[in-house]
Parts: structure tokens; C-alpha cells; sequence
């Protein structure tokens, strides 16, 4: 299961803010964002490139670490 570490989240709204983001992706599912780790989990239907994970995060206002 692919896991990104997001910098920037604070609160319940942006963990639902950035798995909402993650699931609208095309072959992403099962997307679990720990506010606490500042990771979101997910796992892929298909192979999903990681710069359009990044994208779509960093879209939000939030900073994708490594």
C-alpha cells in the first residue's frame, strides 16, 4: 500500500480535504489519511504515477515530503 507523508494538516477537515482529493484520483481506493503521522495511505487498482498523488495534495495548500 503506497503511503505519502503530507506536511500541513492540522485538523479533521484537512485529512477529509486530502482523501477526498486522493480518492477522486482514477485507480485509488481505500484511502486512509492519520492526521497524527501526517501520512495518507492508499492502495492502487492500477500502477498510479506519484506526481499526480503529489499534485493533487499539493493542490489543497499542503507540502508532500520525499
Amino acid at each position: 500500500m503506497p503511503a505519502v507523508i503530507v506536511k500541513g494538516m492540522s485538523c479533521q477537515h484537512c485529512s477529509a480535504s486530502v482523501t477526498k482529493a486522493l480518492e477522486a484520483l482514477p485507480g485509488v481506493s481505500n484511502v486512509n489519511v492519520d492526521l497524527l503521522s501526517g501520512t495518507a495511505s492508499y492502495e492502487e487498482a492500477s500502477p498510479v504515477d506519484p506526481a499526480v498523488v503529489k499534485k493533487a495534495i499539493e493542490k489543497l495548500g499542503f507540502e508532500v515530503v520525499g
